[in-house]
């Protein structure tokens, strides 16, 4: 004989019933089978509360069989939609904040908070998880005290103030009040006493409230919204605690609200809240002629309203309605308290629209283009939150921890795997960073090539550091740095003495300590010299078009004293834009351009010196320019799939490469003929070449 259901299962009966409106739910309830038939069933009726859809509602119940059994899970879940699949992700990736928090070494709650909405990225995950705690909370009292009391934490740290920031009155309160009552039961109790009535009784007031204010604003023909309800016992505790108040003195366990269309309306309907009943003279606020500092703007009244029970009443615009709950001056700031955050803030006020009825496809759409994360939130070993710039390194992350920890980095774990400095970590991750104790900063860490610093702050902390050593020791630091961006640029010999202008320096030991400390880059250099070597000038007039025979090169090419020429650039020293140029005239294949240091070049003219002529860069220049680079170093398994993988990521195409290995010794040579686009392109590819491990140098060649 099959034994009667439990009554607790019955509870979702009803849905079952409406399921055969919804695929996508009747399909979850029948294969989740929840295990807390009451829970799923206070979870979906608070969603349907807030207007959430089909696919939130499934999504919710899919949950119960992902933790429960995730095997299971990840079999159902490719037959379902996309959107549900993310939502139930978000729901388990919610769980790493909750084993966050149950580790109580997180001290940051905000951060926290942060973190959660960091990692989700369907923001209908966020009711689901206040949906889902309120449920839990509601059945609490059956749980051993422990258990309970976790919850109760996680629901004031976490939930709570996410749901007063989104503004889900509906279940903030309780959320609030169940947490207070488990945490403080002696406390919840005596305010409760206090109140000396029931919650419905309260409720009932406000009712008549807001039925007798009604009726007097329409009789003076003032065009108002009135909303109200009782304050929670949490909220009541908390201004007691806040303002260090008896609760004979709080005037406002009872509000209500007015919206009208007009400052003089707010002025005209405080007339009437005052000729229907009694004011209290040392409880009002005008807030419309002195805004608080967050820009807050109403009228606030206390009032002796009926049966002789004290009330609230606020008097705002509709306007200030909106910009006091979404806006600058939102409430949840100056309850909770903290400094402003806009980006932050903003994101808050475009997850509250997605309450709003016209939430429609349009503003679905627009949300996932605002709602694009530009910060990473990443977490210590003990569980604290920092959040960083999107594209900060694990080094970057080494210094917002503490300044002596980013000087002393040595390496980093994330998640327990060993990664280089310059890796970027995502949102959730755990970082661990590896110091040594008598450890500085490298100088490389400032080259902006190498990818070790993302962030100013980050860079700042690391030039702070060399700025504090002596000025002879940065001076010979810019000038080896200089002498081997040249050297790998091939230019020993270039003109350097207008590059302090350039950066508006006045000497040149100057710009060599700017290059110690990394206010100055070699790819900087790169350019201003480029840019020397051809300055731009006013473009001609427009000339008829002229049929020309030339290589792709050739309009980046002015030829001084002849016509049009077919110009070819010297495979023997490669030129690029910015090399001083010479030209030697040869038979049949027009202009031959060479740097004017090339070797080749002085033979020609040592032979021929008639034939040589000046040639220099013009405004236009070519898409790319072949040139040779030589990197050497010592082997290691896998070096040279990093060196081709980096030469790629760059964009600089491979026309041909080579390498030889010394057996002996293990080192090895690559020489590779790449196409670039110019200087700082090549500079920046050096650098980055050189940081690869095991590689100790990379510099540019000659062809011969």
């Amino acid at each position: 004989m099959s034994q009667p259901a439990h009554p607790a299962s019955n509870r979702l009966a009803p849905w079952q019933a409406r399921a055969s409106a919804s695929p996508l739910l009747a399909a979850a309830l029948e294969a989740c089978t929840p295990s807390s038939g009451a829970e799923c069933a206070d979870v979906l009726d608070l969603l349907a509360m807030l207007g959430c859809d089909a696919q939130t509602q499934a999504a919710a119940v899919w949950f119960e069989l992902a933790q429960r059994d995730l095997p299971a899970w990840q079999f159902h879940a490719p037959a379902l939609p996309l959107d549900v699949q993310r939502l139930v992700e978000g729901q388990l990736a919610a769980e790493k904040v909750w084993a966050l928090h149950a580790q109580r070494e997180a001290t940051t709650y905000e951060g926290l908070r942060r973190l959660l909405l960091a990692i989700i990225r369907d923001l209908r995950v966020v009711f689901v998880l206040l949906a889902r705690q309120l449920a839990k909370m509601r059945g609490a009292a059956a749980l051993p005290e422990a258990e309970r009391l976790a919850l109760a934490k996680l629901t004031r740290d976490i939930h709570a103030p996410l749901a007063n920031r989104l503004g889900i009155w509906q279940l903030k309160w309780e959320l609030e009040d169940l947490a207070f009552r488990y945490l403080q039961p002696d406390t919840y109790k005596r305010i409760a006493r206090l109140l000396d009535e029931r919650r419905a009784d309260r409720e009932a007031f406000i009712a008549q409230v807001l039925a007798e204010l009604g009726a007097a604003l329409e009789d003076a023909g003032i065009k108002a919204d009135l909303a109200g309800r009782p304050k929670h016992i949490y909220s009541i505790w908390k201004k007691m605690h806040r303002k260090g108040l008896d609760f004979a003195d709080l005037y406002d366990i009872r509000a209500v609200r007015i919206l009208v269309d007009s400052v003089a309306d707010c002025y005209a309907a405080l007339g009437v809240v005052h000729a229907q009943w009694q004011h209290l003279p040392r409880e009002f606020d005008d807030y419309l002629a002195r805004p608080k500092g967050n820009g807050y703007r109403s009228l606030h009244t206390a009032v002796i309203g009926p049966e002789g029970k004290t009330l609230e009443v606020q008097i705002r615009t509709h306007a200030m309605h909106r910009d006091n709950e979404l806006g600058v001056a939102a409430h949840w700031r100056y309850k909770e308290g903290g400094g402003a955050d806009a980006e932050f803030e903003a994101k808050i006020a475009w997850m509250r629209k997605l309450l709003e009825p016209r939430a429609d496809e349009e503003v679905a759409a627009e949300l996932r283009t605002e709602l694009l994360e530009d910060r990473v939130y990443l977490l210590t070993p003990k569980g604290e939150v920092f959040d960083l710039p999107h594209g900060a390194t694990v080094l970057d992350f080494a210094y917002y921890v503490h300044t002596e920890v980013g000087h002393r980095c040595r390496g980093a774990k994330v998640n327990g795997r060993i990664v280089p400095l310059t890796h970027q970590p995502r949102s959730g991750d755990r970082v661990e960073i590896v110091t040594a104790k008598n450890a500085e900063p490298s100088r490389d860490w400032l080259s902006p090539h190498h990818g070790y610093l993302n962030t100013a702050r980050a860079r700042e902390k690391a030039r702070s550091w060399f700025r504090r050593i002596a000025f002879d020791a940065n001076l010979a630091a810019g000038r080896t740095l200089l002498e081997r961006e040249l050297k790998r640029l091939g230019l020993p010999h270039a003109d350097l003495s207008k590059l302090p202008a350039q950066f508006h320096l006045k000497s040149h030991e100057e710009l060599l300590v700017a290059l110690a400390l990394g206010e100055v880059s070699g790819g900087q250099i790169a350019r201003v010299l480029q840019e020397a070597a051809h300055p731009v000038e006013p473009a001609p007039p427009p000339a008829p078009p002229v049929a020309r025979h030339a290589t792709p090169d050739h309009s980046a090419l002015r030829i001084e004293g002849v016509g049009n020429l077919l110009t070819v650039l010297a495979r023997c020293c490669q030129p690029l834009p910015g090399d001083p140029v010479r030209g030697f005239i040869t038979k049949g294949r027009g202009v031959s351009v060479h740097r004017a240091d090339c070797a080749s070049l002085a033979r020609l003219a040592r032979r021929d010196p008639d034939r040589v002529i000046e040639v220099e860069w013009g405004r236009a220049t070519a898409q790319s320019y072949q040139v040779d680079i030589e990197l050497r170093g010592f082997d290691r398994k896998g070096l040279q799939k990093d060196v081709m993988n980096l030469i790629s990521n760059v964009g600089t195409p491979i026309v041909a490469s080579s390498s030889r290995l010394e057996g002996r010794t293990g080192e090895v040579e690559m020489r590779f003929t790449l196409r670039v686009k110019d200087f700082e392109q090549l500079s920046s590819l050096l650098g980055k070449l050189v940081a690869l491990p095991n590689v100790v140098d990379a510099r540019r060649v000659s062809a011969s």
